[in-house]
């Protein structure tokens, strides 16, 4: 039964080792006065500063209301700022703060030491192969989502069909 063997199913190890690095990553940063989600958004900057809000959210995969908070929480911190983007009342830039850019190379030492330990006794090649398995695991799912949100009604007929409960 899949419930008895969940301790060694892939999708019960992806889980619990993203959980276990979030944790790490959240911990090894607070000294630094950073969660890994407020690092997210410096990544993010750092890479393509200027974005705004709603192209951060998609960048994050993430909710854009939720992303809102996270950048109102950053911005209260003083490591991003926002700035109209010209020829758009409505849009606001979101760069990074010359405090932030002090900040990225220890966040990135951070970030780098602990991918390390993360991937400890993996040889390069199977660390490549690993990257590409996940990849993989991440395509298919976002496709079975992308379908699942395209037919959400096609899903509840069925499951009448076979006689499951409909909400």
């Amino acid at each position: 039964m899949i419930i008895q063997d969940s301790s060694r199913g892939p999708g019960f190890l992806l889980t619990d080792s993203a959980h276990l690095l979030r944790k790490l990553i959240d911990r090894r940063l607070q000294p630094l006065g950073l969660s890994r989600a407020q690092w997210s958004i410096l990544a993010i900057l750092f890479d393509h500063d200027g974005l705004s809000q709603s192209q951060i959210s998609d960048e994050l995969e993430i909710e854009k209301s939720t992303t809102g908070r996270l950048i109102d929480q950053v911005e209260k911190s003083g490591w991003i700022e926002r700035r109209p983007i010209p020829g758009d009342r409505r849009l606001w830039g979101i760069h990074l703060s010359d405090q932030a850019r002090r900040l990225i190379a220890e966040v990135e030492s951070v970030i780098l030491s602990t991918r390390t330990e993360m991937l400890r006794g993996l040889s390069a090649e199977q660390q490549q192969h690993l990257s590409e398995m996940l990849q993989m695991v991440k395509l298919n799912l976002s496709a079975a989502l992308e379908f699942h949100q395209a037919r959400p009604h096609a899903h509840r007929l069925e499951d009448a069909k076979r006689g499951e409960k409909v909400e």
